[in-house]
């Protein structure tokens, strides 16, 4: 099989370019679904009732349908009732709606897995639920949920790839674009997933870093 290097070194740069948006989808999306899917993991851990049964049905919901088809809702069903947003911003909207229910869940599991002597203990010496969340449960709980908060985000890289169905130019549309073109998958796709696989690699690292500088509780 002959390899088609003249198109790789063309491809290359424009394959970058889209990888630059991959990036700014993703670091966008992962900043929105972090911010909501903490508010709503502490709301699934309050003593009301509405708040916790609100939350549990957005997770199941989200977790229940496919992603895909959560973008075709952004992007095609909210122009309906009169909220349009171009490719780009939707894009981010659905991959920020998607993240913060599994981030949900992630804060959720790891607040709720602190033992519960703690939260009884300070309570007995005056301290209200939102002073033991920020001073006793949150400290304890952030260094474990890292982990699969990076999973979380790589899997939020990975599936930026979706939005290439709703014309967003990030790396798989690019590379699309570079093969409707030139009629080249092999040396694409294998560039595509080099650039995926740098991607996730350089954020692994990152994690990993950051997961050894948290102080041990």
């Amino acid at each position: 099989m002959n390899i088609d290097w003249d198109i790789i070194a063309k491809a290359m740069p424009l394959l970058a370019e889209g990888a630059i948006v991959t990036v700014q989808v993703s670091f966008l999306s992962a900043i929105l679904g972090l911010v909501l899917g903490i508010a709503m993991g502490l709301a699934a851990l309050s003593e009301t009732r509405l708040l916790r049964w609100i939350v549990a049905a957005y997770v199941d919901f989200i977790r229940g349908t496919p992603l895909l088809i959560q973008i075709f809702l952004v992007f095609f069903a909210l122009p309906v009732i009169g909220i349009r947003l171009d490719e780009f911003w939707a894009g981010v909207l659905a991959l920020s709606i998607n993240a913060a229910a599994f981030v949900a869940e992630v804060v959720r599991g790891g607040v709720g897995a602190i033992e519960k002597g703690q939260t009884e203990a300070a309570r007995s010496i005056g301290m209200r639920n939102r002073q033991i969340l920020v001073w006793i449960l949150l400290p304890q709980a952030y260094r474990q949920m890292v982990p699969p908060l990076t999973n979380e985000l790589i899997s939020l890289v990975k599936n930026s790839s979706l939005l290439s169905v709703i014309s967003v130019y990030e790396l798989t549309r690019a590379g699309q674009a570079i093969i409707s073109i030139h009629f080249v998958p092999f040396e694409i796709y294998t560039l595509l997933a080099l650039y995926y696989y740098l991607l996730l690699k350089a954020l692994s690292i990152l994690s990993k870093k950051l997961e050894e500088r948290l102080p041990q509780w």
